[in-house]
Order: C-alpha cells, then sequence, then structure tokens
C-alpha cells in the first residue's frame, strides 16, 4: 500500500475512491461486488495477504486494487484512510469500510454513487454522516460466525441520540452521538468509546484532513449531520463487523446465545427499508 500510494499515477484520478478494510475472510467477494455495482470507480482492497482469485467478481474494467497492509493492527483504517487521503487529489469522494460491510444509500438501487454525491455536493456538503446498522444471522447453531447474506436480520427499533458534547461544556452545533443495535443490546461487551453507530464514512478529501480512531474528521463542519438550512441527505452501512466479533471474541461468546430478539426482522437489502425505519435520511433528493 505505501508503495501504491507513493506514486499512484492516474489511478486515483477519479473518484469516488472506496477503501475496503479486509480483516477476514467473511464475504469478501460479496462486498467487494456490492460497492462495484454502486458505481465506485477505483476500490482499494486492503488485506494482510494478497488475495485469492474470486470467481463472482465481475471487473473487466480493473476497478478493484489489491494492495498489502496490516488490517489488524492497531489503528490500521485510521493509518490507511489518512494515506489516501494525503495520496489522492484534492476534492475526492473518498468512502471507507470493512469487509461484510454493504453501504446504502437513498435510491441506491437506481441512482449511481456518482449521481448521489454530485447532488450532495451541489448542496455544498463535503461529508455524509452514515449510520452503522448491525446486521446478524438468526442462529448461532447454524452460522457460528453470525454472517448470513441470505437470512440476515437487524433491530427495526432501538436507535437514539444524544448531544455531543464540546469542551465548554456545552453541545456541539448540528452534531449528534448516535446508538443502537448490538453495540446498545449487548454494550457490556463493548468499551464506551466503541458503542456509538454514526460514522463519517463519506467525505471529500483536503491534504490537511485526517480521520479520527473514533470515525470523526479533524474539521468539525465534515461531522455534521446536516447543513444549517435544511436536511441532508444520510446513508448506512449495514455490516457484521460487530455480530462477528461479539460471536468470536472469548469474552462474550460464551455469554450469547441468540442475537434475535421481538425486535429483529428480516433484512431486504434495499435502500427503501433503511428509509421507511428512519435510518437513512433522503433530505432534498427525490
Amino acid at each position: 500500500m505505501g508503495r501504491f500510494l507513493a506514486s499512484p499515477g492516474e489511478q486515483l484520478e477519479r473518484g469516488p475512491i472506496a477503501v475496503i478494510l479486509i480483516e477476514d475472510q467473511a464475504e469478501v467477494a460479496a462486498t467487494l461486488s456490492h460497492h462495484l455495482r454502486l458505481g465506485f470507480r477505483k476500490i482499494l482492497a486492503l488485506s494482510p495477504e494478497p488475495l485469492p482469485a474470486m470467481a463472482p467478481l465481475d471487473d473487466a474494467k480493473g476497478r478493484v486494487l489489491n494492495l498489502i497492509h496490516d488490517t489488524r493492527a492497531r489503528d490500521a483504517l485510521t493509518r490507511a484512510v489518512n494515506a489516501v487521503i494525503e495520496a489522492a487529489p484534492e476534492d475526492s469522494w473518498l468512502y471507507y469500510g470493512y469487509n461484510a460491510e454493504f453501504l446504502f444509500y437513498p435510491f441506491s438501487e437506481t441512482r449511481s454513487i456518482g449521481e448521489m454525491l454530485g447532488f450532495h455536493a451541489e448542496e455544498r456538503r463535503r461529508a455524509m454522516l452514515t449510520y452503522v446498522v448491525d446486521l446478524y444471522a438468526p442462529e448461532l447453531t447454524r452460522n457460528p460466525d453470525a454472517v448470513s447474506m441470505d437470512r440476515a436480520m437487524f433491530d427495526r427499533t432501538g436507535y437514539y441520540a444524544l448531544g455531543r458534547p464540546d469542551r465548554q461544556g456545552g453541545f456541539r452545533e448540528r452534531q449528534l452521538d448516535f446508538y443502537g443495535g448490538l453495540r446498545w443490546r449487548f454494550e457490556e461487551h463493548l468499551p464506551p468509546d466503541r458503542r456509538r453507530i454514526d460514522r463519517i464514512a463519506l467525505f471529500r478529501t483536503e491534504k490537511t484532513l485526517r480521520l479520527l480512531p473514533d470515525h470523526r474528521l479533524s474539521v468539525e463542519e465534515y461531522n455534521t449531520y446536516a447543513c444549517p438550512w435544511h436536511n441532508n441527505l444520510t446513508a448506512a452501512v449495514a455490516s457484521f463487523r460487530v455480530a462477528k466479533a461479539l460471536a468470536r471474541n472469548p469474552g462474550s461468546r460464551e455469554h450469547i446465545r441468540d442475537f434475535t430478539w421481538r425486535n429483529s426482522v428480516p433484512f431486504d437489502w434495499e435502500s427503501h427499508q433503511l428509509m421507511e425505519l428512519g435510518l437513512m435520511e433522503p433530505g432534498q433528493w427525490f
């Protein structure tokens, strides 16, 4: 990764760019295929070892580039994204996520990521709030890694927001801390700094901009959920990542028999379902 970013040539000239950290083998091909369908011009797939050839991947134009990076190291995501910010042209749209995470935005079935971000930029927005919606398999006995694409479930209720404190004892303007999903229901197994579900996963690069370890950005306006005048678009990241960790980690796996509860519903893999439940905001885009 370091050698490539030192001299990327024209490979990062046309965005939007997706950075996908691959931590394990869970649904790697599905993750990359999903983001190819959204229309990303370049996908940087970062993995500790070279990825095997993936037959289901429809990438005739070579948009997926596999780069070697220690994705299991501490702050691996932060270091990788900040390195891409420095290497990419100014004002490039950048998305970041992990394997077994899937980006959705309003009308993503019929509108490309470029179309959506073009509209967002016209509203003078340089970043987009995304909610991480936890997915999980309905039966851990059948799917011990908690991953099931065909039978994925998620929570339809239980989401809430709190004001984000500032250093003067007040609250930051147009910023909130969002909670819910598995991080809320099983919060005793997660450290406090890992319980939020908000992430600024889409943003426009600036040379001095930096991603912080808590998924915020170093420029405060980038962390806002909307402009001062009206609501803006928001997106969602449907993610098996927390379910995988809870099912795998010794401190939690012995205490969790099942992730389903009375408010679990099947995930339809479409943006309309997320909008209906208030987990995405179409803003002025129809």
